[in-house]
């Protein structure tokens, strides 16, 4: 039986209220018929329809599904951290790896996870952490009826566009990526945010929105309100499949792909569950399954990847480095991201 509960920002700030008052509560019993994951909020009810019920129905194991943002359910873990309150987390890569720093996450014995042997090498952690269960690649969504020529990153800065572009905040999958695309086009290279926080500044003209959430982005694009946006390829194939107007491009530079990662949570009640979890998520029948009800482009090396995202992505949906995509250096973004979120809302979304 699937319990699902949305983690917004003041339902946490009630939480962090409790957590603090109850310092001494009891510790929730380990249960090894229950499960704990925490995910995003985009395409969560098909992801319970496609994985997680199907997942409870295989093992016996009664799943809660808590969903997110990011940063919102990395706080509340940090706050947990002494007594989890959840098993599994699906987060991003950047996320992922400061939750590797603070010491929120359990390394993941490959035996206890056969599956992580079928997946390409680029979704395995090299430090023996959780690994990719998906990927989207960083690049241009746009509006195709009224951008005529696919956009370059370029096309950002051009007046015509003013009020009609939308950036990412740091705190979304794209926004460090694209700080560091911005940086290697315009500046020496992905490091020189220097270069990369001046442009940014510049562009704030043409700026109807810095969105936090990629169903937001989705909603600007689809109601035309904006004409533009750096994102990730996974948000224009419902669309494009819907035959809406919206469609995506690589950069130039700064060809980027960032990775969903599942990580089994340090001190998880249900350690024996969550590495089943992690294995049925990375099996090629569910990974082929997810990525036509919900377009997370598989990492295990013998799903298929279906005709609708490649037709939005090309040969990249199933070889990105190939297409010349790269991960980003996610431990010096990790060591610079506070000082990062601080100058962008100085100096470019304030």
């Amino acid at each position: 039986m699937i319990r699902t509960a949305r983690l917004t920002t003041g339902a946490l700030a009630a939480s962090l209220i409790a957590f603090t008052l109850s310092g001494c509560a009891e510790s929730a019993k380990a249960d090894p018929k229950k499960l704990t994951v925490s995910t995003f909020g985009f395409g969560a009810d098909r992801f319970e329809e496609t994985v997680i019920k199907p997942f409870e129905k295989k093992t016996g194991i009664d799943v809660t599904l808590e969903t997110g943002a990011n940063a919102d359910r990395l706080t509340k873990l940090r706050v947990n951290k002494n007594d989890p309150t959840v098993d599994v987390v699906m987060i991003s890569d950047l996320f992922a790896a400061m939750g590797q720093k603070q010491g929120l996450f359990d390394k993941v014995d490959p035996e206890k996870v056969p599956n992580m042997a079928k997946i390409y090498d680029f979704a395995k952690s090299q430090d023996g952490y959780g690994p990719a269960y998906t990927y989207q690649l960083l690049g241009m969504l746009y509006r195709t009826d009224k951008v005529k020529q696919p956009p370059t990153l370029e096309s950002l800065w051009d007046a015509k566009y003013k009020g009609k572009v939308a950036v990412p905040d740091l705190s979304t999958s794209a926004g460090v990526p694209f700080l560091q695309a911005v940086s290697a086009t315009y500046g020496s290279g992905p490091k020189d945010t220097d270069t990369g926080f001046k442009k940014l500044s510049d562009l704030k003209p043409n700026v109807l929105k810095f969105f936090n959430r990629s169903t937001e982005l989705v909603s600007l694009l689809d109601r035309g309100e904006v004409e533009m946006a750096p994102g990730l390829d996974l948000f224009a194939v419902d669309p494009a499949k819907a035959g809406k107007p919206i469609g995506w491009v690589p950069f130039d530079k700064g060809r980027y792909v960032a990775a969903n990662t599942a990580q089994i949570v340090k001190g998880a009640k249900n350690k024996a569950g969550a590495e089943k979890f992690l294995d049925y998520l990375l099996s090629a029948d569910v990974q082929e399954k997810a990525a036509a009800s919900f377009s997370d482009k598989p990492v295990n090396k013998d799903a298929k990847v279906p005709a609708a995202i490649t037709k939005v992505s090309g040969e990249a949906a199933s070889d990105p480095a190939a297409a010349g995509f790269t991960s980003p250096d996610l431990a010096y973004s990790v060591e610079h991201n506070d000082a990062w979120v601080d100058r962008f809302q100085r100096e470019v979304s304030g």
